[in-house]
């Protein structure tokens, strides 16, 4: 166990019950079979995407077989695979499934059959062009798609014992060293994502040329901002013709420990930045933490939207400027809340503080599940805050806001993503260090530490806020308090508990056979935003506990936009039951709906009518057919 870090990603094993195992069980028994028919070519009416096809010819083309049909898709479509054995691979430490483990295992043999012999592992480049590799980092994706593939071994290792696959991408960890380290080559990756991969492998097997490397890619990245330009000016081809003097896209305008600002492709971003807050807890170096301080404040503090998403805008799937948080063209891609929870929990593992843990929820419960449809067979790649059939997905400016999700994408990361977080969710519910078991959200199951303590956690969260540990093996627990939630009940063994919170969590000392009672604040409340967010001015927002809620025109007569709530409004929980949307609870708000009128601009006062307005939880929406939405509602006296 890393002394340096705080707290670390580290759960034994989680069996989860609730809200968690629904999900889970979703993804494996759903999710992941359609994943891997689309990943073969097999899924009906749905983009292709030839992903072990590739593999299969990399291989034969490593073995000077050409008779195959070369390779298809993006540059990064080798990500596809590794992503789909990871999500596997967190969903047999859930749920074992001899069935699954052995499709794992073949997809596996196919891989390593496709490395070269110097442990080069990339079908686009064996396929296409040998001697383009490692020409092209801003567009390339080697590292990139390294980096996934190191993720899933890790991740397939723990889970099952089998070495295969990691000892493929150490062999490919090997040659990058090579490649980098000792031939001295001067690039950094275009897309970050190798940086946190390599910290995993260093974590899993001890290798010193993981650290070193991911040190090495942090460490240089930006020293030389022209570097993408003098890689271009030396080629004479392109993938897709990224401009390679757009520092902020590909953040690499300054060296690390100088930014301040998030800027650039969102994904990216969080992607990179989660990569150096996990070097500096296992390095222990605070000038690279204060960085990522700046960075964590930029983006939560000023280009984040209520839901957990960020990137606002769909040119260069990006942050913008501060306060640019438009509604109805956001962007928020899926992977990016899934990376801003990756940099949240990494950020915890330097410093346990209840507001990394308040985003990671935040992100979880509303954009990251909103990504997926209930039935875990149509995915969002873009979540935007409000949908107007007919303007959505239609108009040039909101063409990529879809009203409905599409079964799979060409560009297919979002789906594969949020398969292997949900899968994985224990590593972010919960940590721990050498003493201590961290609650940082509350998942309903078994958990058992690697520090030998073991509880249950007792819950129907995130609609029911009781939650209770039974304590089977005891030590130090530390629970955290929400910032959403105004006042709380703790008990111990029934007997009240009054305690200060130490950076939003209460540390217990928990005996085996205890029993810990925790009641947060289960009260709808109206959210404001800044007058700094022009988009928002007049507006509220509706939320209960981690979920922030939206209203759908089907269960409005068809109409929000003519809907205003009522200040100070009451909102009362409904007690119906919607079996379309899972058991999800709606609330009901005391609203005015002001009456139509014809002509586009009129100088007649319009017409307001008392009335109830119903919300639905956020990530539900889109599950009821096409129809309007919206989150952030016009407020009236």
């Amino acid at each position: 166990m890393n002394l340096k870090k705080q707290c670390q990603l580290s759960v034994r094993a989680f069996k989860a019950e609730g809200f968690i195992e629904k999900y889970q069980s979703l993804i494996s028994k759903t999710v992941i079979p359609y994943q891997y028919s689309v990943l073969n070519d097999k899924a009906p009416d749905t983009e292709k995407s030839h992903v072990v096809q590739n593999f299969i010819n990399a291989g034969k083309t490593l073995k000077g077989d050409t008779d195959h049909d070369g390779f298809y898709g993006m540059v990064f479509q080798d990500s596809d695979a590794a992503k789909w054995i990871e999500a596997v691979a967190y969903s047999l430490s859930n749920c074992p499934d001899k069935e699954l483990e052995a499709t794992a295992d073949e997809l596996i043999d196919i891989i390593a059959n496709a490395q070269d012999s110097d442990g080069y592992l990339n079908t686009y480049y064996t396929i296409k062009d040998k001697d383009k590799r490692w020409t092209n980092l801003l567009e390339g994706h080697e590292l990139y798609c390294s980096g996934h593939m190191m993720e899933a071994a890790c991740a397939y290792y723990e889970a099952t014992g089998k070495d295969k696959l990691l000892n493929v991408m150490l062999k490919n960890a090997e040659h990058i060293y090579d490649v980098f380290i000792t031939n001295g080559h001067k690039g950094y990756p275009g897309h970050p994502e190798v940086e946190l991969a390599l910290l995993k492998l260093y974590s899993a097997t001890g290798n010193k040329h993981c650290l070193e490397l991911a040190e090495h890619f942090i460490n240089i990245r930006g020293v030389d901002s022209d570097y993408y330009k003098k890689e271009r000016e030396k080629r004479n081809w392109t993938v897709w013709g990224n401009n390679a003097e757009d520092n902020n896209y590909q953040q690499s305008g300054m060296p690390v420990r100088k930014m301040s600002d998030a800027v650039g492709h969102a994904v990216r971003a969080v992607y990179l930045y989660t990569g150096m807050a996990d070097l500096a807890s296992s390095t222990g170096d605070k000038e690279l933490f204060s960085a990522c301080v700046r960075l964590w404040e930029s983006i939560t503090q000023r280009q984040m939207y209520i839901t957990g998403g960020i990137g606002s805008t769909v040119h260069g799937e990006a942050f913008s400027v501060d306060y640019d948080l438009p509604n109805d063209t956001a962007y928020a891609e899926t992977c990016a809340s899934i990376g801003l929870m990756f940099f949240a929990s990494r950020m915890l593992e330097n410093d346990i503080n209840s507001e990394y843990a308040d985003v990671m929820e935040q992100a979880f419960y509303n954009t990251v599940l909103a990504g997926i449809q209930l039935d875990g067979k149509r995915f969002f790649y873009v979540n935007p805050l409000e949908i107007v059939p007919g303007i959505s997905g239609i108009s040039p400016t909101h063409h990529h806001t879809l009203t409905l999700r599409p079964k799979w994408y060409a560009c297919a990361c979002c789906p594969l993503n949020v398969s292997r977080l949900i899968s994985s969710i224990a590593m972010y519910a919960y940590g721990e260090n050498s003493d201590t078991a961290f609650c940082h959200m509350f998942a309903a199951g078994e958990v058992s530490f690697q520090n030998g303590m073991k509880i249950k956690c007792r819950t129907s969260y995130p609609y029911d806020f009781n939650i209770t540990y039974e304590i089977e093996k005891g030590g130090r627990l530390a629970i955290r308090i929400p910032h959403w939630s105004k006042t709380l009940t703790l008990k111990v063994n029934g007997k009240n508990i009054t305690k200060e919170p130490v950076k939003g969590y209460i540390y217990l000392d928990a005996c085996d056979g205890d029993i810990i009672e925790l009641s947060l604040d289960d009260t709808p409340r109206f959210v404001y935003a800044s007058t700094k967010v022009p988009e928002l001015t007049g507006k509220v927002a509706l939320r209960r506990g981690p979920l922030v809620y939206c209203f759908e025109g089907v269960d409005n007569n068809g109409d929000v936009l003519s809907i205003s709530l009522k200040r100070n409004g009451k909102v009362t929980v409904s007690n119906e039951n919607d079996n379309t949307l899972n058991g999800a609870v709606k609330l009901i708000v005391e609203a005015v709906r002001t009456k139509q009128i014809d002509d586009l601009y009129s100088d007649t006062p319009l017409e307001n009518k008392s009335c109830t307005a119903v919300a639905v939880p956020y990530y539900t929406w889109g599950n009821r057919g096409e129809n309007q939405m919206r989150v952030w509602m016009n407020e009236i006296n």
